[in-house]
Protein backbone atom coordinates (compact mmCIF):
# COMPACT_ATOMS: atom_id res chain seq x y z
CA UNK A 1 0.00 0.00 0.00
CA UNK A 2 2.74 2.20 0.87
CA UNK A 3 4.44 1.93 -2.64
CA UNK A 4 1.43 2.61 -4.52
CA UNK A 5 0.71 5.99 -2.06
CA UNK A 6 4.68 6.85 -3.58
CA UNK A 7 3.88 5.82 -7.13
CA UNK A 8 0.90 8.32 -7.53
CA UNK A 9 2.76 11.68 -7.38
CA UNK A 10 4.89 9.83 -9.82
CA UNK A 11 2.39 9.22 -12.39
CA UNK A 12 1.05 12.76 -11.88
CA UNK A 13 3.93 14.19 -12.64
CA UNK A 14 3.56 13.82 -16.71
CA UNK A 15 0.33 15.31 -16.42
CA UNK A 16 1.64 18.56 -14.46
CA UNK A 17 4.17 18.92 -15.98
CA UNK A 18 2.65 19.65 -19.39
CA UNK A 19 -0.09 21.91 -17.14
CA UNK A 20 2.31 23.69 -16.64
CA UNK A 21 4.37 24.22 -19.54
CA UNK A 22 1.22 24.87 -21.40
CA UNK A 23 0.46 27.63 -18.76
CA UNK A 24 3.59 29.45 -19.15
CA UNK A 25 3.09 29.36 -22.94
CA UNK A 26 -0.38 31.29 -22.57
CA UNK A 27 1.36 33.53 -19.75
CA UNK A 28 4.41 34.21 -22.28
CA UNK A 29 2.21 34.81 -25.22
CA UNK A 30 -0.82 36.79 -23.53
CA UNK A 31 1.80 39.18 -22.19
CA UNK A 32 4.83 39.63 -25.07
CA UNK A 33 3.35 38.27 -28.61
CA UNK A 34 2.19 40.85 -30.59
CA UNK A 35 -0.93 40.84 -31.40
CA UNK A 36 -0.17 38.85 -34.80
CA UNK A 37 1.51 35.96 -33.37
CA UNK A 38 -1.61 36.43 -30.36
CA UNK A 39 -3.64 35.46 -33.75
CA UNK A 40 -1.97 32.87 -34.78
CA UNK A 41 -1.54 31.09 -31.44
CA UNK A 42 -5.32 31.10 -30.62
CA UNK A 43 -6.59 30.02 -34.09
CA UNK A 44 -3.91 27.18 -33.74
CA UNK A 45 -5.46 26.25 -30.71
CA UNK A 46 -8.69 25.65 -31.75
CA UNK A 47 -7.76 23.57 -34.67
CA UNK A 48 -6.17 21.12 -32.16
CA UNK A 49 -9.40 21.38 -30.43
CA UNK A 50 -10.86 20.58 -34.33
CA UNK A 51 -8.65 18.11 -34.76
CA UNK A 52 -8.14 15.66 -31.62
CA UNK A 53 -11.54 15.84 -32.08
CA UNK A 54 -12.11 14.36 -35.17
CA UNK A 55 -9.19 11.97 -34.48
CA UNK A 56 -11.44 10.52 -31.66
CA UNK A 57 -13.92 9.37 -34.52
CA UNK A 58 -11.88 8.84 -37.82
CA UNK A 59 -8.82 7.59 -36.07
CA UNK A 60 -9.97 5.27 -33.26
CA UNK A 61 -12.92 3.96 -34.46
CA UNK A 62 -11.88 3.57 -37.87
CA UNK A 63 -15.15 5.32 -39.03
CA UNK A 64 -13.61 8.23 -41.41
CA UNK A 65 -15.98 11.52 -41.61
CA UNK A 66 -16.05 13.88 -43.71
CA UNK A 67 -19.05 15.80 -42.11
CA UNK A 68 -17.55 17.05 -38.85
CA UNK A 69 -17.13 20.80 -39.54
CA UNK A 70 -21.07 20.88 -40.29
CA UNK A 71 -21.15 20.64 -35.99
CA UNK A 72 -18.60 23.40 -36.60
CA UNK A 73 -21.41 25.54 -38.19
CA UNK A 74 -24.20 24.40 -35.70
CA UNK A 75 -21.77 25.32 -32.35
CA UNK A 76 -20.82 28.98 -34.17
CA UNK A 77 -24.50 29.98 -34.90
CA UNK A 78 -26.23 28.58 -31.83
CA UNK A 79 -23.72 30.28 -29.92
CA UNK A 80 -23.36 33.57 -31.31
CA UNK A 81 -27.87 33.99 -31.67
CA UNK A 82 -27.84 33.24 -27.86
CA UNK A 83 -24.68 35.71 -27.45
CA UNK A 84 -25.74 38.72 -29.70
CA UNK A 85 -26.83 41.58 -27.92
CA UNK A 86 -30.62 42.61 -28.01
CA UNK A 87 -29.87 45.52 -30.27
CA UNK A 88 -28.40 43.00 -32.55
CA UNK A 89 -30.56 41.26 -32.87
CA UNK A 90 -33.26 43.59 -33.43
CA UNK A 91 -31.55 44.91 -36.25
CA UNK A 92 -29.83 41.70 -38.19
CA UNK A 93 -32.52 39.24 -36.77
CA UNK A 94 -35.16 40.54 -36.66
CA UNK A 95 -37.85 37.87 -38.10
CA UNK A 96 -36.40 35.92 -34.82
CA UNK A 97 -39.45 34.58 -32.53
CA UNK A 98 -39.89 36.38 -29.38
CA UNK A 99 -38.19 33.74 -26.98
CA UNK A 100 -35.21 33.84 -28.55
CA UNK A 101 -34.76 37.57 -29.57
CA UNK A 102 -35.35 38.53 -25.77
CA UNK A 103 -32.53 36.92 -24.37
CA UNK A 104 -28.85 37.11 -24.46
CA UNK A 105 -26.59 34.98 -23.10
CA UNK A 106 -23.32 34.66 -21.17
CA UNK A 107 -20.44 33.26 -23.04
CA UNK A 108 -19.96 29.84 -21.36
CA UNK A 109 -23.23 28.86 -21.19
CA UNK A 110 -24.07 29.52 -24.74
CA UNK A 111 -20.93 27.45 -26.23
CA UNK A 112 -22.29 24.44 -24.02
CA UNK A 113 -25.60 24.82 -25.13
CA UNK A 114 -24.32 25.23 -29.00
CA UNK A 115 -22.11 21.87 -28.00
CA UNK A 116 -25.49 20.30 -26.22
CA UNK A 117 -27.29 20.97 -29.53
CA UNK A 118 -24.65 19.53 -31.85
CA UNK A 119 -24.66 16.12 -29.74
CA UNK A 120 -28.23 15.49 -29.81
CA UNK A 121 -28.22 15.86 -33.83
CA UNK A 122 -24.57 13.75 -33.82
CA UNK A 123 -26.83 10.67 -31.91
CA UNK A 124 -30.01 11.47 -34.58
CA UNK A 125 -28.22 11.22 -37.59
CA UNK A 126 -25.38 8.42 -35.53
CA UNK A 127 -27.82 5.81 -35.65
CA UNK A 128 -28.22 4.98 -39.12
CA UNK A 129 -24.86 6.30 -40.37
CA UNK A 130 -23.16 4.43 -37.78
CA UNK A 131 -24.26 1.44 -39.13
CA UNK A 132 -22.17 1.72 -42.32
CA UNK A 133 -18.61 0.80 -43.22
CA UNK A 134 -15.44 1.95 -45.21
CA UNK A 135 -16.52 4.70 -48.19
CA UNK A 136 -20.16 4.74 -47.51
CA UNK A 137 -20.26 6.19 -44.26
CA UNK A 138 -17.69 8.90 -45.47
CA UNK A 139 -20.15 9.79 -48.25
CA UNK A 140 -22.90 9.72 -46.08
CA UNK A 141 -21.19 12.32 -43.79
CA UNK A 142 -20.33 14.09 -46.70
CA UNK A 143 -24.30 14.29 -47.01
CA UNK A 144 -24.60 15.95 -44.06
CA UNK A 145 -22.34 18.65 -44.11
CA UNK A 146 -24.13 19.70 -47.55
CA UNK A 147 -27.73 19.61 -45.65
CA UNK A 148 -26.41 21.83 -43.08
CA UNK A 149 -25.22 24.21 -45.69
CA UNK A 150 -28.25 24.06 -47.26
CA UNK A 151 -30.52 24.93 -43.98
CA UNK A 152 -27.86 27.57 -43.04
CA UNK A 153 -28.69 29.56 -46.35
CA UNK A 154 -32.11 29.03 -46.70
CA UNK A 155 -32.66 29.34 -42.94
CA UNK A 156 -32.77 33.28 -42.92
CA UNK A 157 -34.81 34.01 -39.88
CA UNK A 158 -31.92 32.69 -37.32
CA UNK A 159 -28.55 32.27 -39.64
CA UNK A 160 -29.40 35.71 -42.21
CA UNK A 161 -28.86 32.71 -45.29
CA UNK A 162 -25.85 33.82 -47.29
CA UNK A 163 -25.01 37.19 -45.85
CA UNK A 164 -22.54 37.79 -43.54
CA UNK A 165 -23.74 36.82 -39.96
CA UNK A 166 -22.18 39.65 -37.88
CA UNK A 167 -21.85 41.93 -34.58
CA UNK A 168 -20.54 38.49 -32.63
CA UNK A 169 -19.08 39.33 -29.29
CA UNK A 170 -15.16 39.40 -29.24
CA UNK A 171 -15.35 36.50 -26.23
CA UNK A 172 -13.01 34.13 -27.60
CA UNK A 173 -9.71 34.78 -25.62
CA UNK A 174 -6.25 32.63 -25.53
CA UNK A 175 -7.56 31.73 -21.78
CA UNK A 176 -10.76 29.74 -23.47
CA UNK A 177 -9.55 28.50 -25.65
CA UNK A 178 -6.45 26.83 -24.30
CA UNK A 179 -8.47 26.07 -21.49
CA UNK A 180 -11.17 23.83 -23.28
CA UNK A 181 -7.86 22.36 -25.59
CA UNK A 182 -6.77 20.60 -22.40
CA UNK A 183 -10.19 19.60 -21.72
CA UNK A 184 -10.87 18.19 -24.93
CA UNK A 185 -7.13 16.50 -25.08
CA UNK A 186 -7.54 15.08 -21.53
CA UNK A 187 -11.56 14.02 -22.20
CA UNK A 188 -10.27 12.56 -25.50
CA UNK A 189 -7.27 10.26 -23.97
CA UNK A 190 -9.83 9.34 -20.89
CA UNK A 191 -11.78 7.63 -23.37
CA UNK A 192 -9.17 6.31 -25.38
CA UNK A 193 -7.73 4.63 -22.16
CA UNK A 194 -10.70 3.53 -20.74
CA UNK A 195 -12.65 -0.01 -21.78
CA UNK A 196 -14.94 2.32 -23.96
CA UNK A 197 -11.65 3.21 -25.89
CA UNK A 198 -10.24 -0.18 -26.31
CA UNK A 199 -13.97 -1.55 -28.23
CA UNK A 200 -13.40 1.22 -30.02
CA UNK A 201 -9.54 0.09 -31.19
CA UNK A 202 -11.29 -3.41 -31.54
CA UNK A 203 -13.89 -2.26 -33.61
CA UNK A 204 -11.22 -0.16 -35.91
CA UNK A 205 -8.36 -3.29 -36.32
CA UNK A 206 -11.56 -5.89 -36.68
CA UNK A 207 -15.04 -5.32 -36.25
CA UNK A 208 -16.22 -8.96 -37.50
CA UNK A 209 -13.79 -10.37 -34.60
CA UNK A 210 -14.60 -7.46 -32.30
CA UNK A 211 -18.50 -8.24 -32.32
CA UNK A 212 -17.53 -11.77 -32.29
CA UNK A 213 -15.91 -11.26 -28.68
CA UNK A 214 -18.98 -9.18 -27.53
CA UNK A 215 -18.07 -5.50 -28.53
CA UNK A 216 -21.23 -3.69 -29.32
CA UNK A 217 -20.16 -2.05 -32.38
CA UNK A 218 -23.07 0.75 -32.98
CA UNK A 219 -22.57 1.91 -29.40
CA UNK A 220 -18.91 2.37 -29.60
CA UNK A 221 -19.04 4.41 -32.96
CA UNK A 222 -21.47 6.58 -31.54
CA UNK A 223 -20.22 7.31 -28.48
CA UNK A 224 -17.10 8.68 -30.11
CA UNK A 225 -19.24 10.45 -32.59
CA UNK A 226 -21.34 12.01 -30.32
CA UNK A 227 -18.32 13.66 -28.19
CA UNK A 228 -16.18 14.16 -31.26
CA UNK A 229 -19.80 16.40 -32.15
CA UNK A 230 -19.78 17.71 -28.80
CA UNK A 231 -16.33 19.45 -29.43
CA UNK A 232 -15.80 20.09 -32.56
CA UNK A 233 -19.29 22.43 -31.34
CA UNK A 234 -17.37 24.03 -28.77
CA UNK A 235 -14.59 24.74 -31.17
CA UNK A 236 -16.66 26.41 -33.40
CA UNK A 237 -18.28 28.58 -30.89
CA UNK A 238 -14.72 29.84 -29.92
CA UNK A 239 -13.83 30.55 -33.68
CA UNK A 240 -17.37 32.25 -33.91
CA UNK A 241 -16.39 34.78 -31.26
CA UNK A 242 -12.98 35.02 -32.53
CA UNK A 243 -13.38 35.99 -35.81
CA UNK A 244 -16.68 37.71 -35.04
CA UNK A 245 -18.56 37.82 -38.68
CA UNK A 246 -18.68 34.78 -40.75
CA UNK A 247 -20.83 33.36 -43.39
CA UNK A 248 -22.11 29.63 -44.29
CA UNK A 249 -19.32 29.25 -47.20
CA UNK A 250 -16.63 29.32 -43.85
CA UNK A 251 -17.74 25.97 -43.12
CA UNK A 252 -17.50 23.78 -45.70
CA UNK A 253 -15.53 22.31 -48.23
CA UNK A 254 -11.97 24.24 -47.42
CA UNK A 255 -12.27 24.12 -43.51
CA UNK A 256 -12.68 20.27 -44.39
CA UNK A 257 -10.12 19.48 -46.23
CA UNK A 258 -7.23 21.89 -43.99
CA UNK A 259 -8.55 19.79 -41.09
CA UNK A 260 -8.02 16.36 -42.44
CA UNK A 261 -4.97 17.21 -43.60
CA UNK A 262 -3.74 17.97 -40.38
CA UNK A 263 -5.06 14.98 -39.08
CA UNK A 264 -3.75 12.78 -41.68
CA UNK A 265 -0.23 14.53 -41.77
CA UNK A 266 0.11 14.00 -37.45
CA UNK A 267 -1.06 10.53 -37.73
CA UNK A 268 -4.68 9.16 -37.24
CA UNK A 269 -4.96 6.98 -33.97
CA UNK A 270 -2.46 9.20 -31.94
CA UNK A 271 -3.34 12.46 -30.10
CA UNK A 272 0.47 13.43 -30.10
CA UNK A 273 -0.07 13.62 -33.89
CA UNK A 274 -3.40 15.35 -33.80
CA UNK A 275 -1.26 18.50 -31.69
CA UNK A 276 1.82 17.76 -33.87
CA UNK A 277 0.25 17.88 -37.43
CA UNK A 278 -2.02 21.05 -36.75
CA UNK A 279 0.77 23.20 -35.93
CA UNK A 280 2.99 21.96 -38.36
CA UNK A 281 0.42 22.87 -40.59
CA UNK A 282 -0.57 25.83 -39.21
CA UNK A 283 2.79 27.35 -39.56
CA UNK A 284 3.45 25.92 -42.86
CA UNK A 285 0.06 27.97 -44.19
CA UNK A 286 1.02 31.15 -42.53
CA UNK A 287 4.33 30.85 -43.65
CA UNK A 288 3.39 30.47 -47.31
CA UNK A 289 0.26 32.93 -47.13
CA UNK A 290 2.66 35.41 -46.47
CA UNK A 291 5.00 34.22 -49.96
CA UNK A 292 1.45 34.61 -51.90
CA UNK A 293 2.34 38.23 -52.07
CA UNK A 294 5.76 38.04 -53.32
CA UNK A 295 9.36 37.56 -51.97
CA UNK A 296 12.57 39.62 -52.29
CA UNK A 297 15.60 37.44 -52.18
CA UNK A 298 18.51 39.95 -52.50
CA UNK A 299 18.12 41.23 -56.34
CA UNK A 300 15.70 38.40 -57.87
CA UNK A 301 12.05 38.97 -56.65
CA UNK A 302 9.49 36.51 -56.81
CA UNK A 303 6.16 38.15 -58.11
CA UNK A 304 2.67 37.59 -55.62
CA UNK A 305 1.37 33.98 -56.51
CA UNK A 306 -2.08 33.96 -54.89
CA UNK A 307 -3.16 30.21 -54.43
CA UNK A 308 0.37 28.69 -53.69
CA UNK A 309 -0.41 27.90 -49.96
CA UNK A 310 -3.56 25.91 -50.83
CA UNK A 311 -1.40 24.02 -53.61
CA UNK A 312 1.63 23.38 -51.40
CA UNK A 313 -1.23 21.94 -48.92
CA UNK A 314 -2.07 19.61 -51.47
CA UNK A 315 0.55 18.37 -52.65
CA UNK A 316 2.14 18.01 -49.10
CA UNK A 317 -1.25 15.97 -47.97
CA UNK A 318 -0.80 13.78 -51.49
CA UNK A 319 2.93 12.76 -50.66
CA UNK A 320 2.61 11.45 -47.18
CA UNK A 321 -0.62 9.32 -48.34
CA UNK A 322 1.76 8.08 -51.02
CA UNK A 323 5.11 7.65 -48.66
CA UNK A 324 3.60 7.57 -44.93
CA UNK A 325 0.40 6.38 -45.03
CA UNK A 326 0.25 6.54 -41.04
CA UNK A 327 1.35 10.28 -41.11
CA UNK A 328 4.18 11.50 -38.44
CA UNK A 329 3.48 9.59 -35.26
CA UNK A 330 1.43 7.01 -36.88
CA UNK A 331 -0.91 5.44 -33.72
CA UNK A 332 2.03 5.81 -31.45
CA UNK A 333 2.12 8.58 -28.72
CA UNK A 334 4.82 10.71 -26.94
CA UNK A 335 5.89 8.80 -24.12
CA UNK A 336 5.94 12.32 -21.94
CA UNK A 337 6.32 9.72 -18.93
CA UNK A 338 9.67 8.80 -19.79
CA UNK A 339 10.88 13.04 -21.01
CA UNK A 340 9.80 14.26 -17.25
CA UNK A 341 10.67 10.92 -15.29
CA UNK A 342 12.85 11.62 -12.29
CA UNK A 343 13.78 7.40 -12.45
CA UNK A 344 16.72 7.72 -14.87
CA UNK A 345 18.65 4.22 -15.96
CA UNK A 346 21.28 5.99 -13.62
CA UNK A 347 19.28 5.48 -10.66
CA UNK A 348 18.01 2.17 -11.25
CA UNK A 349 20.90 0.74 -11.36
CA UNK A 350 22.41 2.52 -8.73
CA UNK A 351 19.38 0.91 -6.48
CA UNK A 352 20.17 -2.79 -8.01
CA UNK A 353 23.63 -1.99 -7.07
CA UNK A 354 22.90 -1.40 -3.22
CA UNK A 355 20.36 -4.52 -3.30
CA UNK A 356 22.60 -6.84 -4.76
CA UNK A 357 22.24 -8.70 -8.26
CA UNK A 358 19.19 -11.81 -7.82
CA UNK A 359 21.34 -13.78 -9.50
CA UNK A 360 24.34 -13.31 -7.28
CA UNK A 361 24.14 -15.04 -3.75
CA UNK A 362 24.11 -12.51 -0.76
CA UNK A 363 25.73 -12.13 2.34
Amino acid sequence: MKAQASSRPLRLLPSLTLLALLLAFVLLVNASASPYIARIVVLTGISIILVVSLNLSNGFTGVFSLGHVGFMAIGAYVSSILTLTLETKAQNLPDLPGWLAHVQMGFLPAMLIGGLVAAVIAVLIGIPLMRLSGHYVSVATLGFLVIVRIVLVNWTRFTRGARTFSGVPAYTTIWWVYGWLAITIYTVWRIVHSPYGRAMLAVRENEIAAQAVGVNVLRSRILAFVVSGFLTAIAGALWAHKVTSFSPGSFYFTQTFNIIIMLVVGGMGSISGSVLGTVLVTLLSELLRNAELGIHIGPVQIPPLYGLAQIILAVAFVLVVVFSRKGLMGDREIDWGRLVSFRGKGTAEGRNEGQGRPDQPQD
